[in-house]
């Protein structure tokens, strides 16, 4: 395992040990006066057992979002770092810096599936340590795919984003292949980083992050149809979403370097026909 990986397995551990409840109650509440977490949405930082639930804490109110079925919503609490067009197979990690989308999405996705992002749309969400770490379903649609691709857990915050070459490459992700009504193609993409040991997808247990793995998994569905706003899982601390759209299929919101939140639009369908 790379020594990002090894850390990370270090602090997961301490962020998932009880202490005893005075002892816990500092732990939290030092980290909520520590980074000005908002918590008007979430129980008592006192409630929860473990530095960990409270990273992964739950929403108590229910957040409103477009119901309108042509948009995309933000899947995440979070910063827009990036987005615009895919340049044939490359795309910005951050103003300055390429990758290239083709193997970040890895040879275990079709071809001919790719061939449809190539001058595509995409947008990158940076989650901060402070942000609700849950991510959520953008739009109504059908996962066809999801594949575990294991690797390092740099850091994503923007120092490093501006000095690592092919960072989100080089990172665990995990890729989530998704089908719209229309047959339209898109993919959410999330992105391990230092201190995200764990990346909990809720509806495949079996995906098990941050572990010596060498290889690829891939988990195929026939029948997996998710609905706009569901809850897909967390990260067990901030990380990147990234998110990408085949050509022409949507006009995305002048939004970089800002931050948006679940729920608020992102995107709009260019044609539903």
């Amino acid at each position: 395992m790379h020594i990002t990986n090894k850390i990370s397995n270090l602090f997961h551990k301490f962020a998932t040990k009880e202490f005893p409840k005075s002892i816990q109650n500092f732990i939290n509440n030092g980290y909520v006066n520590l980074l000005g977490l908002d918590m008007k949405e979430f129980d008592a930082p006192s409630s929860y057992k473990t530095l960990n639930q409270l990273f992964t804490r739950e929403l108590k109110i229910e957040r409103e979002y477009s119901k309108d079925e042509n948009t995309f919503i933000s899947p995440a609490d979070s910063f827009v770092s990036e987005s615009g067009n895919i340049e044939n197979e490359t795309a910005c990690q951050i103003k300055g810096m390429k990758y290239s989308v083709k193997e970040l999405l890895t040879q275990e996705i079709l071809y001919d599936n790719f061939e449809k992002l190539k001058n595509g749309t995409f947008m990158n969400f940076y989650l901060s340590p402070k942000d609700y770490h849950r991510y959520h379903a953008s739009f109504d649609c059908q996962i066809t795919k999801l594949i575990h691709v294991p690797g390092k857990l740099y850091p994503v915050n923007f120092t490093y984003l501006k000095k690592q070459t092919s960072l989100f490459v080089e990172n665990e992700r995990v890729i989530l292949e998704c089908k719209t009504k229309e047959n339209k193609l898109f993919y959410m993409v999330f992105v391990g980083a230092l201190n995200v040991g764990k990346m909990i997808f809720t509806f495949e247990p079996k995906v098990n992050t941050n572990v010596d793995a060498i290889h690829p998994i891939v988990y195929e569905y026939d029948d997996l149809y998710i609905t706009k706003a569901d809850c897909l899982g967390y990260f067990e601390m901030g990380s990147t979403v990234l998110m990408f759209w085949e050509k022409d299929m949507v006009e995305i919101e002048n939004n970089i370097n800002t931050k948006v939140r679940f729920g608020d639009v992102i995107s709009t369908i260019v044609d539903i026909d």
